[in-house]
């Protein structure tokens, strides 16, 4: 008999598309499972991903325990899988002595969980800052080893890089500042990009990004920006360029895996414990967009991939 395996999580403007889209990778690992998505219709969403990936979809009215609780009933569920900042360690027990289902949390900044599996990706992540926020027998799931990648990544790392531009030696950045990119990075990053000569720009987002209508707007007639909006290729994206300037989040361990050299800027405050970590390593990081800054970053990075 199939296992019933049921996911809360969000996507909105606010929020951003990153747990959905790791969700997806997840729930891709569970072909003899039946997987449900239960998550909230809020402005923004990218919820038809979920129906484009095949999986039923159950819109939620509210967070309310009682709501979830008789999802679980209804679908017979085995486990439910939280990727939500919304669900806190009160809520996760709650469900668990309602129904005894097993828990999967997602953690991202070693937040308490009452869950049988905890599941934090991040580059750095330590089994041993979880010693006191979790259940003594939760199996935990941390660092880079359990880094969510679709197949897109791995099949083009191991490709040989193309040449994206071929119209002379222009070096190709990979712009990625969330795909709803709340802090409105995007055009700002690229009135700094203007002033470098010989390079190309690859701007990726979603429809997700409230800013996206003055975005475009920015690009038109720029023939040094690529605007990418919800792309199926950004493994490919990647591969063909030289360096990335993105958050560290979902995206910065997508980079990571594809070897391609980085500057993050943070955006957020669940962005915190990679953005230590990466700090810790002397990679070049920014804990808050600063023109001067990046202008600095982007140069000496430029002058590292031109040779």
């Amino acid at each position: 008999m199939k296992k019933n395996i049921l996911f809360r999580a969000d996507s909105s403007s606010s929020i951003g598309t990153g747990h959905i889209m790791r969700d997806l990778v997840l729930a891709s690992n569970f072909k003899k499972s039946n997987v449900i998505f239960a998550t909230r219709d809020l402005k923004g969403h990218i919820n038809n991903k979920i129906i484009e990936a095949g999986f039923t979809l159950e819109i939620l009215k509210s967070n309310k325990l009682k709501e979830m609780t008789t999802l679980v009933r209804k679908y017979r569920v085995d486990m439910v899988v939280f990727d939500s900042y919304d669900i806190n360690f009160k809520y996760e027990k709650a469900l668990k002595l309602k129904t005894n289902v097993k828990i999967l949390s997602f953690d991202d900044n070693y937040k308490k969980h009452y869950c049988d599996i905890l599941l934090n990706h991040n580059l750095g992540a330590k089994k041993r800052k979880y010693k006191k926020l979790v259940p003594p027998d939760c199996e935990l799931r941390c660092g880079s080893k359990y880094t969510l990648l679709r197949d897109e990544f791995v099949y083009e790392k191991n490709k040989q890089k193309s040449i994206y531009n071929k119209n002379g030696n222009k070096k190709n950045i990979f712009l990625a500042l969330g795909g709803a990119d709340h802090s409105n990075l995007n055009i700002k990053t690229l009135k700094i990009l203007k002033n470098f000569k010989k390079i190309n720009v690859n701007v990726v987002t979603t429809n997700s990004n409230k800013n996206l209508k003055a975005l475009k707007k920015y690009v038109k007639n720029k023939s040094w920006i690529n605007l990418f909006i919800n792309s199926t290729n950004i493994a490919k994206i990647m591969n063909n360029s030289d360096f990335a300037i993105v958050t560290p989040s979902v995206t910065l361990n997508e980079v990571y895996f594809m070897k391609l050299p980085f500057i993050a800027v943070k955006t957020a405050t669940n962005q915190d414990d990679l953005y230590k970590y990466l700090k810790t390593k002397k990679y070049p990081v920014l804990g808050k967009f600063s023109k001067k800054l990046l202008r600095k970053k982007v140069k000496l990075l430029l002058e590292k991939v031109m040779y």
